[in-house]
């Protein structure tokens, strides 16, 4: 029942996510990835390291 209320609550952005082709997976996706390396890195590795592995491969030096 709470869910179902939560939905009515934002039912315009739910017609949304069903109706339009739109979609932030991708930026999400990249978040992740991001927000992992931080998590396994963390206390092992000076912030170059991480810069470096954070950043694509064709923005690397």
């Amino acid at each position: 029942m709470r869910f179902a209320s939560v939905l009515r609550r934002d039912i315009d952005a739910v017609r949304n996510a069903i109706e339009l082709p739109w979609s932030n997976g991708q930026a999400e996706g990249q978040i992740n990835r991001l927000k992992v390396l931080k998590r396994v890195m963390y206390g092992r590795a000076g912030p170059e390291l991480m810069r470096a592995r954070m950043m694509p491969l064709n923005h690397r030096n």
